[in-house]
């Protein structure tokens, strides 16, 4: 049985907080971050302390390891943030997932734009398929 994710919001689904490194981490802290938390992305502190200034995902790791490069944290990232809000419908969350080909987008408070979470396809795929969480 599949659930019609339209009638399911982003904030129902998405895990909670965000676990963040510095952008001159070591691609070592980058992997041993999302190890030690069994995360497939990790966002990157921006100066600032406002929102992560990027995103680095397990693929960007596997991608900088299969070149054989020791980039940081902040070069090892593919894209930039997306955003979506926690008040958002979970079928436009996966629309901007599709167009923007990423598979982690963070999560912002619907009434003050703060980072509160990260949402992933595989958050999508579990509602879709009617899995408990």
């Amino acid at each position: 049985m599949t659930v019609e994710i339209d009638h399911v919001l982003v904030r129902d689904v998405m895990h909670r907080g965000i676990v963040s490194c510095a952008g001159d981490a070591s691609l070592g802290e980058v992997a041993g971050t999302m190890a030690r938390h069994r995360v497939h992305a990790v966002a990157i502190d921006d100066p600032d302390g406002r929102r992560p200034a990027a995103v680095v995902s397990d693929l960007d790791v596997i991608a900088a390891i299969a070149s054989g490069e020791q980039p940081t944290a902040a070069r090892t990232a593919g894209t930039e943030p997306l955003a979506v809000s926690s008040d958002e419908r979970l079928d436009r969350a996966a629309q901007l997932m599709s167009e923007h080909a990423v598979s982690h987008l963070l999560v912002v408070d619907a009434v003050n734009g703060h980072p509160v979470g990260m949402l992933s396809t595989l958050d999508i795929a579990a509602v879709y398929a009617d899995v408990p969480g």
